[in-house]
């Protein structure tokens, strides 16, 4: 006889509590082997492949591709054993039997070697006519509201749900239930046992603005039809306005820009630069033939060895702010982040331990980085753990800018573009090769004594690279 074993979302390390469904990698019937990746999920900082540890025949997924999911919740069951056993009903795929034992080689905190919990998939009473029960993989569907219906209809299983406590586990799904108004004993969770997750109050959300959208176009004259109408939390919007949630990579840099900009009292100073002669000495590199030649080196790299050798001799801005201590820590390794546009949104990966490489071994990293940054593989570990960040803003045409601090950090350099302009070289008016260097930093850390220093010492190996020989 089969044992059918549920495998849930373990813990993907770095304090994250939930993760979404982007592809599954698996279809229900599929014999998959031990640690074999069977779905594909995103996270608050990285795009994550996750192993199952069983072997055994799929027998159910739960959650379909862009349901988020809180950790602990089920994934999907294998049956493992005698192949007669891999064709149970519904009800026996999801309950759980004791683990013969696992590979052990899921991700961060999740083992398998203690038995699977016993659980048995509870379904929601009838409903209404606006309501479906859902397919063998899992969440009820929600149909598009009847106008007439009222939304309660909508939402609502039977009068049994309203009674005793609410089957709700993440403290956001009830943040965003208080904030839009959403009463959770109505709703019909599409998690294991009726558990209310995030994607059962977005669609309770929309639902509700969908049918308050419908009855203002129904009321109104064409005229008024034009007026904007107001959000659920009252901000003004048009009535065909879009709203996209945050989540993902963008909630998690909407999340870390807004604490930045609340607990540091940052400052920005910059200052333009001729960086005519890096630019010959990095053309030299470059071309440089027989043993001394080596791999090309970007201007990226350069100004990454120019902020290690900067952060030497100003240490101050290579700390944090413990901020229930009150104390300043000093770290004494830079881990140099820097900032990488993907088509997930901005991901700042680092560079571990810049101090101790240099510019060849930096650029290496660079790229090997940001070639994981554009796939989608960079982990959780190489994305947190940075102690200064490098911005080069110019990649996208523009001179300069005023970078927001990626907290917990105390300074960020931004680098615009490197573009011809006129400029008094030896007392004469020359075409010079011309940026921009603008530095952010914590004011707790330091003054602007020393963040001005910190950016002429930058300024100045840009202009006479040879600065940086003193230090190498």
């Amino acid at each position: 006889m089969a044992q059918v074993l549920e495998f849930k979302l373990p813990d993907l390390g770095e304090g994250l509590t939930e993760a979404e469904i982007v592809r599954w990698l698996v279809e229900v019937g599929d014999v998959v082997a031990i640690d074999q990746p069977v779905v594909e999920v995103e996270t608050a900082k990285a795009m994550v492949e996750v192993p199952c540890p069983y072997g055994g025949v799929v027998t159910a997924r739960f959650g379909e591709e862009g349901t988020e999911l809180p950790v602990g919740a089920p994934l999907l069951t294998v049956a493992v054993g005698a192949p007669e056993g891999s064709s149970g009903s519904r009800e026996d795929s999801g309950s759980g039997a004791e683990s013969s034992g696992g590979s052990g080689n899921v991700l961060v905190g999740y083992g398998t070697g203690a038995p699977a919990a016993r659980r048995r998939r509870i379904r929601p009473g009838r409903l209404d006519r606006s309501v479906t029960e859902a397919p063998a993989s899992g969440a009820p569907v929600v149909k598009a509201p009847v106008l007439e219906a009222p939304v309660v209809e909508v939402l609502v299983a039977d009068a049994s749900v309203s009674e005793g406590p609410v089957p709700v586990v993440s403290p956001l799904v009830r943040r965003l239930a208080r904030q839009h108004d959403i009463d959770l004993r109505r709703l019909a969770g599409s998690g294991p046992d009726g558990l209310i997750l995030r994607a059962d109050v977005d669609r309770a959300i929309r639902t509700a603005e969908e049918t308050a959208t419908a009855t203002a176009r129904a009321a109104q004259s064409p005229v008024q039809a034009q007026a904007p109408a107001a959000a659920p939390n009252g901000v003004a919007a048009a009535v065909d306005a879009e709203r996209i949630p945050l989540r993902g990579v963008r909630g998690a840099v909407a999340d870390k820009l807004s604490r930045s900009r609340t607990e540091i009292p940052d400052a920005t100073c910059w200052v333009d630069a001729d960086a005519t002669e890096l630019m010959a000495v990095r053309a030299a590199m470059n071309a440089a033939t027989g043993p001394s030649a080596g791999p090309k080196v970007s201007v990226l790299a350069l100004l990454a060895r120019i902020c290690t050798a900067a952060l030497a001799r100003f240490p101050e801005l290579n700390s944090t702010v413990d901020t229930e201590a009150r104390e300043i820590v000093r770290l004494s390794g830079v881990h140099l982040g820097f900032a990488a546009q993907t088509e997930r949104g901005l991901v700042v990966p680092v560079v571990r331990d810049a101090h101790t490489r240099n510019a060849e071994s930096i650029g290496a990293e660079i790229a090997r980085l940001t070639e994981l940054a554009r796939t989608g593989k960079l982990s959780p570990a190489q994305l947190t753990g940075g102690t200064f960040t490098l911005n080069n803003y110019g990649v996208f045409g523009v001179d300069g800018s005023t970078p927001i601090i990626n907290h917990p950090e105390a300074a960020m350099l931004g680098v615009g573009r490197i573009m011809p302009k006129p400029w008094v070289y030896q007392g004469e008016l020359a075409v010079r090769q011309v940026v921009q260097l603008s530095l952010t930093f914590d004011h707790r850390v330091c003054d602007g004594g020393t963040a001005g220093g910190f950016l002429r010492y930058v300024a100045d190996c840009v202009e006479q690279p040879a600065v940086l020989l003193r230090t190498l």
